[in-house]
Parts: C-alpha cells; sequence; structure tokens
C-alpha cells in the first residue's frame, strides 16, 4: 500500500511539473480560437452597422432591445477590440467580462428560443421536435438534390446541414471566456504575463 501511495504521489508531482512548465499553452489556445470568432463577428456588425442598428432594435424582424444603436456599437466593438487583446493576451481577464456579457445577451436574445442545439438533429439528449421536423425536411431536401443536382459535387467539402441556430456555440464561447477569467492569459506568450512580471509584486 506504501508503495502504491508513492508511486501516485510521484506521478502527480510529474504530472505538476509538466503543467508548471506547459501550462501556458491551454490559455494560448483557447485565446486564439477565439480571436477570428469575435473578430469575424465584429467587423461584420460594424461593416453594415446600420443594419446592425435596425436589427437590434426592431421588435418584428429583430431583437427589439431598447438603446439600439449604444447596444449595436457597444457589442461590434466589444468583440472587435476584444478579439485583438486576447491575440496579445493583453487585459485578457478584464476584456473576457464585457465578453461574457455580449454571449449571454446573445444566448438569451438570439438562440434560446431554439434550444440547445446549434446545428439540428433528429435524435440525441438535445433533439426537439423543431430539429426532428428540421432532419426530415433535410431528408427530403437531399433526396431532392440526389435526383436532380449533383450531390457528389454539392458535398464535395462538407455535408449539407440545418443550422438550428441553439445556445450550443455561444455558450461553449462563454465557458472558454469564464476560463480565461480564471486562469487569465498565461505564461510567456501574453502580454499580461511580461506587465505582471515586470510591474506587479
Amino acid at each position: 500500500m506504501t508503495t502504491i501511495i508513492k508511486t501516485m504521489n510521484w506521478a502527480q508531482d510529474q504530472l505538476d511539473k509538466l503543467i508548471e512548465t506547459a501550462g501556458f499553452i491551454s490559455p494560448l489556445l483557447i485565446r486564439l480560437y477565439l480571436v477570428p470568432i469575435f473578430w469575424i463577428a465584429g467587423t461584420k456588425k460594424l461593416g453594415s452597422i446600420e443594419g446592425t442598428i435596425e436589427w437590434f432594435g426592431n421588435p418584428d424582424w429583430g431583437l427589439g432591445l431598447p438603446f439600439p444603436a449604444f447596444l449595436a456599437w457597444a457589442a461590434s466593438l466589444t468583440e472587435v477590440v476584444g478579439a485583438v487583446l486576447l491575440l496579445l493576451g493583453l487585459t485578457t481577464r478584464w476584456i473576457s467580462i464585457p465578453l461574457m456579457a455580449t454571449m449571454i445577451v446573445a444566448m438569451i436574445t438570439v438562440h434560446l428560443q431554439y434550444g440547445w442545439l446549434a446545428i439540428a438533429e433528429g435524435s440525441g439528449f438535445f433533439a426537439t421536435e423543431r430539429t426532428m421536423a428540421a432532419i426530415e425536411r433535410l431528408d427530403r431536401a437531399k433526396e431532392i438534390l440526389k435526383e436532380y443536382g449533383n450531390y457528389g459535387w454539392l458535398t464535395e467539402h462538407g455535408h449539407i446541414v440545418i443550422l438550428n441556430n441553439g445556445i450550443e456555440f455561444a455558450a461553449t464561447y462563454f465557458i472558454m471566456l469564464l476560463a480565461l477569467l480564471i486562469i487569465g492569459g498565461g505564461k510567456y506568450v501574453s502580454a499580461d504575463y511580461w506587465i505582471a512580471k515586470k510591474f506587479r509584486a
């Protein structure tokens, strides 16, 4: 029993040393994963900011939010500036907070009504009547394409799916940002690390 405990302690020590040495990789990869997501989302909103404002404010075909101009600009700039700061690893914890807020707003106002799934599935724990009906339509669309279209060419670079637009992606990004809020930008390859090393005890 003593030998087993010693072996387990040794193994834990080795894992701790590995994490101490290479632990910076995880926050780096999370940051790099999120950069293009927020950059594309933000620049797309800014590129048609008038349309974004209309979508934010219109209650019939948009989100019906109050102060649409302010919220549209705030969301767009938060995403664009957030992407740059995440790339640099600068103020990682601080920028994670407003980015998390944008994800919460997106989940509540855009995605929640569609359930969890981002891509429609016909079965499984998260499948709903909506996604099952979508799969029926997808199967019919595939039949039509196979009969009248070049289905092999259409699907050469990926499968045909139906976007369900549930909260799955936004929730995932929120969790990743929460992780960055807790662990920070990481060692060595973030500006935060070098600033803290120089200016903080």
